[in-house]
Formats: structure tokens, sequence, C-alpha cells
């Protein structure tokens, strides 16, 4: 098993013990002193490109009702990056129209937010709530966004089917599903120059140490600093302009602003410990 598997297991056990001692079914907790291995930070195994994120989504065959209905879908995930369960999760009102934005329901946590969606995303939703979803609706109806063939809303395994499909219709190369747009949003947007901070709102993370993986996914920013500041990076020399320098100082203040929040945080679980 992995650190992960290992400490989800454990976890389960030493919350077991600690309801039978509450509840005297039994006299201690052996469990009490049960120290959970620390679980690895890995790196996203699959994250797109740009090109390759329209690539997917120029797959679905729109002049069909559940090609039109897979491309909305495709457009929401790229466009918000939300987890799989809270798109299978999503009622029609619970998206804004007019203001551009959704509301995720008892998200990771139990915890609501509100996100912005992108104007083509929406505009492709509009459309199949226009053409699609009508024909698709059954009695009674729950107002769940996203229906199957079957009029029902979507389970968990069936959407990931779904989206795997079309990973492996565009031959890419690259394997995965619903996460993988997460994990592409979050990595397109900090390489496009959002803070990362804007990027732990949009993805419901509790703790930005969470986020901070993607830092190490995104080197574009770091690689064009590297090339126009390092002198060995080139054949030819160059000497690096002023703007150059001035995006390697924003970068490194950006760091430094990171993992002072980071080693905050640190500090003040160690505390609660």
């Amino acid at each position: 098993m992995s650190f992960r598997s290992q400490a989800v297991r454990l976890a389960a056990i030493r919350s077991y013990f600690r309801w039978l001692t509450k509840n005297n079914y039994i006299l201690s907790n052996p469990a009490a002193d049960l120290e959970l291995p620390r679980a690895e930070k890995r790196l996203p195994r699959t994250v797109l490109t740009a090109r390759e994120a329209e690539i997917i989504l120029g797959l679905p065959n729109t002049r069909t009702l559940a090609g039109l209905r897979d491309r909305a879908i495709l457009e929401m995930l790229y466009s918000t990056g939300m987890r799989r369960m809270e798109l299978v999760n999503l009622k029609i009102f619970d998206v804004d129209v007019e203001r551009g934005i959704l509301l995720i329901r008892q998200g990771k946590g139990m915890k609501d937010r509100m996100i912005p969606i992108g104007d083509r995303a929406l505009a492709w939703m509009k459309k199949y709530l226009e053409d699609v979803r009508p024909k698709l609706a059954m009695n009674p109806d729950d107002g769940t966004l996203f229906l199957t063939k079957e009029g029902s809303p979507f389970a968990r395994g069936g959407l990931t089917n779904l989206i795997r499909l079309y990973m492996d219709k565009a031959d890419l190369g690259k394997t995965g599903s619903c996460h993988v747009f997460r994990h592409t949003m979050a990595t397109l947007m900090l390489e496009g120059g959002a803070d990362i901070r804007y990027i732990q709102q949009m993805l419901g993370h509790a703790n930005i140490s969470t986020t901070e993986i993607y830092t190490r996914v995104s080197i574009r920013k770091l690689k064009e600093i590297y090339m126009a500041t390092h002198p060995g990076a080139k054949l030819e020399r160059k000497e690096p302009d002023q703007k150059s320098f001035e995006n390697a100082e924003n970068l490194i203040a950006t760091e430094e602003e990171l993992f002072s929040s980071l080693a905050a945080e640190a500090a003040e679980e160690d505390t609660k410990q």
C-alpha cells in the first residue's frame, strides 16, 4: 500500500476505537498513540496543455443530443476545475447565468463556495439547457443539471467512464478522467499569472499547502526566466533585459509570500497537536 492508502485505513481504525472508548464498549483506546504515516505529496500524473485540452473539447459530436451534453460537461470541467461529484450534484439553480458564477453546494469538507465560469462554457451550458435537457428530463425532475440518456443523474463511475472515453479517443498518450481537467485548469491559471490564493479558492482547498503542488507542475514561467537570465542557457549569450529581471523579482516575491504562509500554517498545526 502507498502511504496515503495506509493513512486512510489507519484513520478509520483510530476513529473506530475512539468511538468504542467514548461509548464505553472498551475501557481504554489501544489506538490512541497510533501514528499515521505522512502522506507523500505527489505531482499530478497527467496535465494537459491548452492545445491538448482544445483537442479533447472538440471531440463530441454536437449534432447529437449526447454529444452536445458531453461538450457542455467537458467545457464545465475545464472552465471551473470542479470535482467530479461536484459536477454530478450540480443543480440548474446553482448556475447564475447573469453573473457568470456557480454555487458549489456541500463540496469536499461539506463547504459551499462560489466560483466563476467562463463565457464559452456558459454558452455551451445554455445551449444544452435549451436544446438537450428538456428532452432528457423525466418526472419527477429534481433539477439536476446534467442527465444521462435515461434521464437520471450521472453515477460516479458513469461520468468517469464518459470522460475517459474522450481522453482515449484523443490519443494524446495521456490517461485520466475528470480530475485531469482540474489539474489542467489550475496549472494553466498559474502559468497565466494567477495568484495561487485565487486558485486555492477555485479548487476549494482548505489549506494552501494542497494548492502549492501546482507551483511544481507549472514550470513554463520559471523556464522563461531561466532562459532569459542564465548566461549559459543559450548557445548565443544575450544580456537579459529589465523586464526579465522584473519578472524574476515578482516570481521570487510570490514564492516568498507562499512559503511564508505555508510556514505559518505549519506552525499553527503544530500548536493544535
